[in-house]
């Protein structure tokens, strides 16, 4: 695999971040680590801002993040200029948030799914494109025009 994969969590994601990792590197994508590394309690933007990070400077595709429910490492992540993060908790959102948002991370509540959920709900993130209706195009690109706005200071 071409797509460069990197991985986040907090302690209340560790267990499910393990095993994101192994179906991953099962299937042949590059993945990262960017920590936890256990279940000792530490806090979620430590670990998803690198990681997003990571997505908007090119060193990786794209960026998978765990947290208790998502919302945590979610938000962080959104913070980093040119990445877009979509909490899911379904295969349809995880479909269409890359159909029609282009999402470059997900963010995955480990309390929230079930290891199997968690495993269709990743695939199918990374296996679906973007569908480059231009409507769909033309709404990232005003969301990137109004980040680049405020963020000339």
């Amino acid at each position: 695999m071409d797509m460069k994969i990197v991985l986040a969590c907090d302690h209340g994601g560790y267990a499910l971040k393990e095993k994101i990792k192994g179906w991953l590197q099962e299937a042949g994508y590059p993945v990262r680590d960017f920590g936890c590394y256990s279940a000792e309690s530490v806090d979620y933007s430590d670990y998803a801002i690198p990681a997003a990070e990571a997505v908007a400077a090119g060193q990786a595709d794209r960026a998978i993040l765990i947290c208790t429910t998502g919302i945590g490492v979610c938000i962080s992540a959104n913070k980093v200029r040119g990445v877009r993060c979509a909490l899911c908790a379904d295969t349809m959102t995880a479909r269409m948030t890359r159909e029609h948002n282009d999402t470059n991370a997900l963010a995955i509540g480990a309390g929230v799914v079930g290891e199997n959920l968690a495993k269709e709900m990743v695939f199918t993130w990374l296996s679906t494109p973007f569908s480059g209706i231009a409507r769909h195009q033309r709404r990232i690109d005003k969301i990137s025009a109004y980040e680049s706005k405020n963020n000339e200071c």
